[in-house]
Parts: structure tokens; sequence; C-alpha cells
């Protein structure tokens, strides 16, 4: 079945724009409330959002609808998307929903759902949110006595500071670490440098002043340069960069490289599996992860499994086979000791945690592997299935045949905009190059005949 609204993490598109707008927002208020309106409790859910100027209006537009629908809206203004998570689970909500594009610029906006066990919403569920949408809601509506009240929740900002916190034993402290922490001028802008600051660091923090503009606008996870640029110029010892709902995280070292979430899974595994914290015997990623995590994981007797692009997919595949890390090259890393979701805080908490332990710089610890030469690129497309054509299928099968045993082949549409995305990994850069390229051209050819 085509899905019309969701992609890979919710809904997702241009603000005010289908479906984006205000009517959408509203309808999927109503839908979402009608499913999970369930017993004869006082229902409620949770809203919150990240810093985008867009996300009044949606904000506003979703409460209508869950009020509508006969549900309490709880609205606890920008927090990270993790926050969301966690206090869906705590103030015992039915059902909760971030409004973010977690890192695309302000322009776009999203929504993602989660259900009262703090987890991302099934296919099925979407499906059904779906087919509801479609339909006449008006039989859905409450009765006049039974429309739903909204406010405001103080103290959230604390209350997930103090759970990512106690992400760590009370006997760590951040003491004689300077911390640059990017927070991409999005929803942990509050959250993250007091976490930090009250755990002993000296934080120094860029991207954390949003006007509604701003978010991920060279700065975050997607574009590290000014947090390179603050870590030389303040010597820290070490970078945060966050992206605008703070689900995901990239590392600067002391000297100004950058640190993917492959090599901050591969830190958390190795030190997990020697505290004999790490369950499943290894952990999940995507198929984008990189080829060199993989056989760092075989050295020291650990697996990688891998799903579909998606942290819920990784977070399915955790739960089904009791992996409690898991994550994406992206950053997206899953920690389900200690949420159902990405939390970038945490994240870099426990790579801080292990800096402090072993008491070496960041550029040590967090070099694990050596990635083998991987090569990413986009095609955009404005209809049709180019990967149907046959062209496109023999160059493809022509491309595995040429990696086989001796790396990969990743072809896929991107779940939040019209783009092919084509990667290849293997251990002869040159030959990687010259397959990604040739495959482009194939797609394009097709494309621009089309």
């Amino acid at each position: 079945m085509t899905r019309r609204y969701f992609g890979t993490d919710g809904i997702r598109g241009h603000s005010n724009v289908f479906p984006m707008t205000p009517d959408l927002a509203m309808r999927v208020g109503i839908a979402v409330g009608t499913i999970f309106r369930n017993g004869n409790h006082r229902h409620r859910v949770v809203i919150g959002k990240d810093t985008r100027l867009s996300g009044y209006m949606l904000e506003n537009a979703m409460v209508a609808g869950f009020t509508a629908a006969g549900l309490d809206a709880f609205v606890l203004g920008p927090i990270p998307t993790p926050a969301v998570a966690m206090l869906t689970r705590s103030l015992r909500a039915d059902v909760g929903v971030m409004i973010s594009a977690s890192h695309n610029p302000y322009q776009d906006n999203g929504i993602k759902l989660f259900g009262p066990d703090g987890y991302k919403l099934s296919d099925e569920i979407e499906a059904r949110i779906e087919d509801l949408i479609e339909r006449d809601l008006s039989p859905q509506l409450a009765k006049s006595a039974d429309i739903g009240r909204a406010k405001r929740i103080d103290g959230i900002d604390d209350r997930y500071v103090e759970h990512a916190k106690r992400t760590l034993p009370r006997d760590v402290t951040l003491q004689g670490l300077r911390v640059v922490v990017d927070c991409a001028n999005g929803a942990a802008y509050k959250v993250a440098p007091t976490a930090l600051w009250e755990l002993g660091a000296d934080v120094v923090t860029i991207g954390n002043e949003p006007n509604g503009r701003n978010i991920n606008l060279n700065c975050g996870s997607t574009s590290p340069g000014s947090l390179q640029k603050k870590v030389h110029e303040v010597r820290a010892d070490i970078g945060i960069a966050l992206d605008g709902d703070a689900d995901r995280v990239i590392i600067v070292d002391e000297t100004g490289a950058i640190i993917d979430g492959d090599q901050l899974m591969a830190v958390i595994a190795e030190s997990w599996a020697a505290e004999e914290k790490l369950r499943g015997g290894g952990i999940v990623a995507t198929v984008m992860s990189n080829l060199g995590l993989e056989r760092f994981l075989a050295e020291k007797g650990l697996s990688l499994a891998r799903t579909k692009v998606g942290d819920r997919y990784v977070v399915e595949h955790m739960r089904n086979h009791d992996f409690n890390l898991g994550g994406e090259q992206s950053g997206h890393i899953v920690l389900s000791d200690f949420g159902t979701t990405g939390d970038g805080l945490v994240a870099a908490l426990q790579i801080l945690s292990r800096v402090k332990r072993l008491g070496i710089p960041v550029s040590e610890l967090c070099r694990r592997f050596e990635p083998v030469p991987q090569l990413l690129k986009n095609v955009r497309f404005s209809g049709g299935r180019p990967l149907e054509d046959i062209i496109v299928q023999q160059a493809i099968a022509d491309a595995e045949a040429e990696l086989a045993g001796k790396g990969r082949l990743v072809i896929r549409p991107s779940g939040t905009e019209p783009l092919i995305r084509v990667m290849a990994e293997g251990d002869d850069e040159g030959q990687i190059e010259r397959i990604v390229n040739g495959l482009i051209g194939a797609i394009s050819s097709v494309r621009t005949a089309a």
C-alpha cells in the first residue's frame, strides 16, 4: 500500500504547503485522537515542538484537533524529541507528538508521533491514521461536554535535564572538560548546556539563539563547521553538535575532526561489552553504516544487525531481538536502557563519561576503526519510478556483481525528499567512485528521458 503522508520519520514537508498545513495537522490530531481514545479514563496528549516559525501554527492546529477529539492537550513548548517520548510515558499520556522536521531547514516542518509506551508508531497504525484522514471526521468529534482542555506544562526542561544526568553513574563528573555544544538553534538550546554545566563541565555554547528561521542554519550536526572553528578557538576537549530536535549527535574531537555515529556506536559497544552491559551480542544499525564498523565489531566477537534506514526500524529490531544499543551513521543513537528513541545529548554523555574514565583525548577514544571508503550521492526526481527501469536495473546488477565480496551497494528512495540515494563502499576508492557515478548517470538518463 502506497502511503500518502507518512515517510520514514512521520509526516514531513514544506510549511503551509500540503501536507504540512494547519488543516492537515488538525485532521491528524482528530484521527490520532480517535485511534488512541480507548478506555473510560480522561485521555491526554503531550505536544512538543522545536523552534521553527511554523511550530506555532501547527501546534495550535494540533491542539484544536486533539481537543476536538476529546483529548486533553499538554503543551510542552520547545523540547527535544526524546523528551517528548519520555514524557509521554511519565505523564501517562495516550499519545505524544513532536512537531519538528529534525535536521531540515526552517521552511520545512513535520509531525512525529509516539504511542503511550514512548515508541514511534508502527506502520499499521500509521496506515489507520492515513485512512481516517481521508474520511469524513465529523462522526469522530467529541460531544460538547467531552471536548478536551489544553494547558501549558511548566518545569519540563528540568525534568529532562535530570533524566539525562541520571543516565550516568553518580560518581561521574565532567569537571576538567571544556565542552563546546552546538544546539543548532533548535529544541535543545536550553537543556543541553544546562545538563552539561550541572555535570561539572566548562561549557561553551553556540547555536543557542533561535529566532524561528535559523534552526540548522550553518550550525548543528549537519553543518559542523562553526563547531569545529569554536573548538579550535577555545581549545576545547570536545565539541557536541545536535540537530534541530536533538535526537541525533555528531562529535568533534580536540583536533577539529568529525566523529560520526558509526564511531560513536563502536565506542559505546566496546565499553558496554567490557562491562557486560551490552545485550543482543552486538548492535543494530542501518544499511548505511560503514563496512568498517561491521569488521570492527566482528573482531570483538560482536554482531552488526542491519535494518532499513530510519531509527524506527532500528528500534523495532532492537525490541524484537533484545538489543540495547543501535543507531545510524547520521548520529541517531538509541540507548534503550535510557529511552525509546534517539537521544543526542544522552549519547554524548556516554562518550564524555568514557573520556573521563579513561583519561584519554577524544581523538584517541573515538577512532575505533578505519572507515572503508564510502560515497553517497543523490539524484533528484519529480515523478515516476526510475529504479524500475530496465536500464537502471541492469546497471545495478552489474555494480553488485563487481562489488561482490569486496564491498556493498545501497540504492534507495529518500523517505522525506524526492531523491534517490546511491551509496557504495569498498576497499578501492577509485572503484567506488566510478560505480556511484555510473549509477547516477544511468538514473539521470532515465529521469531526463521521462
